[in-house]
C-alpha cells in the first residue's frame, strides 16, 4: 500500500508488512492490518525459535498500540501456531509484541516509562487502561530488562533506603547503584532479615567489594552492612542530613517560641477581638517560612525571616546554618567541598 512505511512508524511496527489501514466504525478507532516479513515468521512465540507450523491457532487477533492523537488504534495479523520442540504448541512470534502480550511493545514501553514518572489516575486516565493492565505491563518489561544481565555485577557505591506504600503500611526496602543511578534491588520489609536477603543474593565476594554505602543510619541497616561489609565506609544521604539539620532548626524554633510564652508575650497589644500577634504566635507560625528553600518563599514568608533575624539572632543563625548544609549538596563537587569546609567552621565561631 502507498506511505506504508509512514503507517509502520505510526502503529510502532517493526519487522512487518502494512497490508491496509483502515477505520473501524464500529470500535471507533484505526486498525493497521499487517503480517511479519518472512524472516520473523514461523517461530516459536517463547524463545523465537524457528519451528514447523501447528495450526491456524484461533485466526486474527489484535494488539492494542499507541493511540494517534485522540483516536486508538490496533494492529491485526493472523496468530497461528507452531510446534516448539522445548515449549510445545504455542502461539508464533510476532515482532511488534512481547509474548501473550495484548499490546505493542512500543505501548508496553511507554506506560512502563509513565508509572515511574506520573500518578496512577493520570497512566490509567492517558492511556486508557486499569492499573491492573498497568502492573502486568511493568512486570514484563521489567522481565525483559532483568534478562540483559545481573544488575548486580560491579556495584562498589550503593544507597539503601525504604519507601512505604498503602498509606505507611507496607514498605520496600530499594537499592540503587550510586555509579549508575539505577534501581538494582528492591524486596518487601523494613527490617535486618529483609536487608540479608539482599547480600545474600550479593555474595561474599561481591560484598566485599562494596567500598560505600548510603543509608539513613537505621540500626537495622547499618549493623547489617557492618556484618556484611566491615569495609565499606558509611555514609547518611543527603535527604536525612538536611532533614536531621531541619529538625535540629525547629527545635530551636520551639525554643524560642517557649521563651516568648514564658516572658508573657501570648497576646500583643489590641482592642476587643482584634489582638495584634505577639512574639510567641510569630514563633509558632514561622515553620514554614524557616523550613522552605529560599527560592519558594512568599513575601509574606521572607518578612518573617527578616523579622526573625533582628528579632531572635540565634534561631536566624540556626536557619543560617541549615540553608548552608543544604546548599553543599545543592552545588556538589569541588565547590560542595570548599561550601562544606566553610561550614564546618562556622559552628567553632559561636
Amino acid at each position: 500500500m502507498r506511505n506504508a512505511r509512514v503507517w509502520r512508524a505510526l502503529v510502532g511496527v517493526d519487522e512487518a508488512v502494512v497490508e491496509k489501514v483502515e477505520f473501524d466504525e464500529g470500535s471507533r478507532a484505526v486498525v493497521g492490518h499487517v503480517r511479519p516479513v518472512r524472516a520473523a515468521r514461523g517461530r516459536c512465540g517463547v524463545c523465537q525459535r524457528r519451528c514447523g507450523r501447528y495450526d491456524a491457532g484461533e485466526g486474527r487477533r489484535r494488539w492494542r498500540a499507541l493511540d494517534l492523537g485522540s483516536v486508538q488504534s490496533f494492529i491485526e495479523a493472523d496468530a497461528p501456531r507452531v510446534s516448539c520442540p522445548e515449549h510445545g504448541v504455542v502461539v508464533a512470534h510476532v515482532p511488534w509484541a512481547r509474548h501473550g502480550a495484548g499490546h505493542t511493545i512500543a505501548f508496553d514501553e511507554t506506560v512502563a516509562w509513565l508509572a515511574t514518572q506520573c500518578s496512577k489516575t493520570a497512566v490509567t486516565a492517558l492511556m486508557r487502561i486499569a492499573w491492573r493492565t498497568v502492573g502486568a505491563i511493568v512486570a514484563r518489561v521489567w522481565a525483559d530488562v532483568d534478562a540483559l544481565g545481573d544488575r548486580l555485577d560491579g556495584l562498589s557505591r550503593i544507597g539503601i533506603d525504604e519507601i512505604s506504600y498503602k498509606r505507611g503500611r507496607n514498605y520496600l526496602i530499594v537499592v540503587v547503584d550510586h555509579d549508575t543511578g539505577r534501581l538494582v534491588w528492591a524486596a518487601p520489609g523494613r527490617d535486618r532479615a529483609t536487608m540479608r536477603g539482599f547480600f545474600d543474593q550479593l555474595g561474599p565476594e561481591r560484598s566485599a567489594a562494596i567500598t560505600h554505602v548510603s543509608a539513613d543510619q537505621a540500626d537495622w541497616i547499618a549493623e547489617v552492612v557492618a556484618e556484611r561489609c566491615p569495609h565499606a565506609v558509611q555514609c547518611a544521604d543527603a535527604f536525612h542530613i538536611v532533614k536531621w539539620a531541619t529538625d535540629a532548626l525547629d527545635e530551636v524554633r520551639r525554643q524560642a517560641w517557649n521563651d516568648a510564652r514564658r516572658a508573657g508575650q501570648t497576646k500583643g497589644k489590641g482592642y476587643g477581638n482584634r489582638v495584634a500577634t505577639g512574639d510567641a504566635r510569630r514563633f509558632k507560625y514561622a515553620r514554614y517560612a524557616l523550613w522552605k528553600n529560599p527560592e519558594n518563599l512568599t513575601d509574606r514568608q521572607r518578612d518573617k525571616l527578616a523579622w526573625i533575624a533582628k528579632t531572635d539572632p540565634r534561631l536566624h543563625r540556626a536557619y543560617l546554618l541549615k540553608e548552608g548544609l543544604r546548599y553543599v549538596f545543592a552545588v556538589k563537587g569541588e565547590a560542595g567541598k570548599q561550601a562544606l569546609d566553610r561550614w564546618l567552621s562556622e559552628p567553632s565561631r559561636v
